[in-house]
């Protein structure tokens, strides 16, 4: 019997989640092969709200809704605006040549996943697009929005100082930035001073509370800082409380991560892999054993109430295996390499084969045979690399800089 992917019946936002995870198959440090992806991706979303992991630059935020105005105003129809909209995009990337942070630079043609997929959510987060529903239910409603349009006379048919024409019934910010005139036949990456004060703008308005508006409001450079924790400017405990209980999750949580691919690479019988596993669950130890207070006093009840606020349908095995190796860990900071503990290597073999079943890799050789010898071993950012772009683009000419955040 043929193997079929359906969806079930979750929200757009959800369904967008799946494509990303989806995408992150190719990445092989950064696959979620342990579940944590619902708890990482809740403190992403309160910290970093409107980002993803695929996602680039900040320009794809004025890209996407500027080719989606520009096939409005010619009343392209609904049949045919996905057709159209996926040649823009990939002549998009054409014009855009080899430039940092091109989507399709590659791909050229044969792209799959256009930045429109990619930026959906987050024009949406941001307040930049105003239609509330998915990409494609927007494509079929093009149809009728020209009709509501020309019922008012009020057809929208190009940009002007005050915003889009026929605001009232926007799909999109009606005073968006508009683009230049030779857009897209002579489109760059950067952010001019007005395009980068909009989105500052929305960003500001649309996620007041979060850690990315904070670091747009406070002009806060962001360059080469490793993880958001590691920011040296002081946050008010809205911000401060929350990115704590992430880096606790984020620190502890590589260790299960390390200590997965390890029983993989001893399993495989590949000494290179164990040495090097080895020597990085060492250093994540050591950063454990330095924080011995922090996690000793960790407040499990307030960081499950962030999660859950965030996202309730964090599984309740997600949460047990959790709390299992939290446990497991805070038991052991007395002692030298919790990475020899038998019952901390059955809970990640348990865990595995939860998700997985007989498809688990530390239970099936022929799964393990297709182990590259680095499957999800790095430290959970919570998007913080995406964001550190953004974020540097946007300030790109507060801060001084023309090179972009790595």
């Amino acid at each position: 019997m043929a193997s079929t992917f359906t969806w079930l019946d979750y929200s757009e936002h959800e369904r967008r989640k799946m494509l990303d995870v989806i995408d992150l198959f190719g990445e092989k440090t950064t696959r979620d092969e342990l579940g944590l992806g619902g708890v990482r991706d809740a403190f992403a979303d309160l910290l970093f709200p409107g980002t993803t992991t695929i996602q680039t630059v900040a320009k794809y935020f004025l890209f996407v809704p500027w080719m989606y105005l520009d096939l409005e105003c010619k009343q392209v129809p609904s049949s045919k605006v996905a057709e159209r909209s996926r040649k823009f995009e990939i002549d998009l990337a054409k014009t855009l040549g080899d430039a940092d942070g091109v989507i399709g630079k590659r791909a050229k043609d044969s792209l799959k996943r256009l930045p429109s997929s990619v930026y959906w959510q987050g024009l949406m987060a941001w307040g930049i697009r105003v239609y509330p529903k998915s990409q494609s239910e927007y494509h079929k409603s093009l149809d009728l929005h020209y009709a509501r349009l020309k019922s008012r006379d009020a057809t929208a048919t190009e940009f002007d100082g005050e915003g889009v024409h026929g605001s009232a019934l926007a799909n999109w910010h009606p005073s968006i930035v508009q683009p230049p005139e030779d857009f897209p036949s002579a489109a760059t990456m950067e952010l001019t001073l007005e395009e980068a004060s909009y989105l500052r703008e929305r960003i500001l308005t649309n996620c007041t509370d979060s850690l990315l508006a904070h670091l747009l409001k406070s002009n806060v450079d962001v360059r080469g800082v490793p993880f958001a924790w590691d920011l040296e400017i002081p946050l008010p405990e809205s911000l401060s409380n929350p990115l704590g209980h992430a880096r606790n999750f984020s620190e502890v949580m590589h260790g299960a991560q390390l200590l997965y691919n390890l029983i993989l690479a001893e399993q495989s019988n590949n000494d290179d892999r164990q040495d090097e596993y080895r020597e990085r669950m060492n250093d994540w130890w050591g950063i454990i054993a330095q924080g011995n207070e922090r996690f000793a006093d960790w407040n499990l009840k307030q960081f499950w109430a962030i999660v859950y606020k965030v996202n309730p349908r964090i599984s309740a095995r997600a949460k047990q295996f959790i709390e299992l190796w939290i446990a497991t860990v805070q038991s052991a900071i007395s002692l030298v390499g919790v990475m020899d503990s038998s019952s901390a290597r059955d809970l990640i073999s348990q865990r595995e084969h939860q998700i997985k079943g007989s498809l688990a890799r530390t239970r099936n050789e022929r799964a393990r045979n297709l182990w590259s010898g680095a499957a999800g071993s790095e430290q959970l950012d919570l998007r913080w690399r995406t964001s550190r772009r953004i974020i540097t683009d946007i300030l790109r000419l507060e801060v001084g800089t023309d090179a972009p955040a790595n």
